[in-house]
């Protein structure tokens, strides 16, 4: 795994979480959050400018990426908040701004950012699991 964390930047591993094998975080400003028995799959990378937050329980995907800025000079970097218990598919993308809700679930190959949503067939996201 490979961490990175840049002079005013915070990184926050709660109790139990999990770190992938060659997983990335890289925290280039805010804060990067990981809760509480989180997982980081295997080669997910998240790069903080403005803050990371991936709540208790949650899972994400082998391959995902959670990326708070994008690289070009008219979009400013935003948070990004990824509830209690979501899950987030292999290779899914969470981009600057986005909000995952506890719970909720992305399909795998998927893109989240405020204002647009792709994934396999037309399917981005499914109904938050019960629990029942």
């Amino acid at each position: 795994m490979r961490i990175s964390v840049a002079p005013g930047a915070r990184l926050i591993l709660e109790d139990g979480c999990a770190l992938g094998e060659r997983c990335r975080i890289d925290a280039d400003g805010g804060t990067v959050r990981i809760g509480r028995n989180a997982r980081i799959g295997e080669r997910a990378m998240l790069v903080a400018v403005a803050g990371i937050e991936v709540g208790a329980g949650a899972d994400v995907g082998d391959w995902a990426v959670i990326a708070d800025a994008e690289p070009a000079f008219a979009d400013r970097p935003a948070p990004i908040s990824v509830g209690d218990g979501a899950r987030i598919g292999i290779h899914a993308a969470i981009l600057a701004g986005a909000t995952v809700g506890a719970g909720e679930e992305i399909a795998p190959y998927a893109t989240r950012a405020p204002g647009r949503a792709s994934g396999p067939g037309g399917q981005e996201t499914r109904a938050p699991r019960s629990s029942a």
